[in-house]
């Protein structure tokens, strides 16, 4: 039917009662914002909500998309067994993702896993506590180029607007990861202009500037969200939208970007 929702979210595993326990006052700004979007996710009525994720089924030279028929959370490796959550598949629509790739002769992989990793589980914790129905679409990027993500983006924009299913998609993917001295990547020279940057083109649409990002800089950052992100621009292509910026913060020397792109 139509692309309904779009936004970016961070996806530390802190952000699970459970898990940050404590700490999770000091993401109190993302934790707020994600809450925002899911009110705003709520009001956009989606049936599918397509997630990409960095921590996936990843393949260096193909993309990935996850075509089993139900999915659970899995925070186990973060020490929290009770946290349980449980999403039904989007599989025909995985399948007509796959049937069209090929038909584009664009590499990709059809998987099915049913444990969701954290970097779709946790957004998805937060943005899909009330609905009953929804379906979850696990996509993964690649290691290739920028241009092959914005047309992989167009691609599963196509998919989208032909079926009958009204779809949000979320990219999900944190910023620098080497913001502080005792980041999880350690200090990166480039990582606060990276985050500042990608931040500013977002907020212009400047999709040519994103995509023009020297990947040596990008690299340098230590980011885990740009290839997601580029995906999501693909799917955005030619279509009016204003990209709001709900919360940006770093107290564990990782950028948290929570954004929504109003349609």
């Amino acid at each position: 039917m139509s692309l309904v929702f779009a936004a970016i979210t961070p996806h530390p595993p802190l952000l699970i009662p459970n898990i940050g326990k404590e700490e999770l006052k000091k993401i109190e700004q993302t934790k707020e914002a994600l809450k925002q979007l899911e009110q705003d996710l709520y009001l956009a009525k989606p049936d599918v909500v397509a997630i990409i994720s960095p921590h996936g089924s990843l393949f260096s030279d193909a993309f990935s998309v996850n075509a089993h028929t139900h999915f659970v959370s899995a925070f186990e490796q973060f020490g929290d067994f009770s946290t349980k959550l449980e999403w039904k598949g989007a599989d025909s629509v995985a399948a007509r993702v796959a049937h069209r790739a090929n038909l584009e002769n664009l590499p990709l992989q059809l998987v099915s896993e049913e444990h969701l990793d954290h970097g779709s589980a946790v957004p998805l914790f937060y943005l899909t506590q009330h609905f009953n129905n929804l379906r979850v679409l696990p996509i993964g990027y690649s290691a290739l180029d920028g241009k092959v993500h914005l047309q992989f983006g167009e691609i599963l924009k196509d998919i989208f607007m032909e079926t009958e299913k009204r779809v949000a998609v979320i990219a999900s993917g944190d910023l620098s990861h080497g913001l502080t001295t005792d980041a999880p990547a350690g200090f990166r020279k480039n990582g606060k202009e990276f985050d500042q940057k990608l931040i500013e083109l977002l907020e212009t649409r400047n999709t040519a500037g994103i995509i023009g990002m020297d990947s040596a800089f990008v690299e340098s950052a230590a980011e885990c969200g740009f290839r997601s992100f580029l995906i999501l621009l693909g799917i955005l292509k030619n279509m009016n939208y204003t990209f709001k910026n709900y919360s940006y913060e770093s107290p564990f020397g990782v950028g948290y970007l929570v954004g929504n792109f109003v349609l």
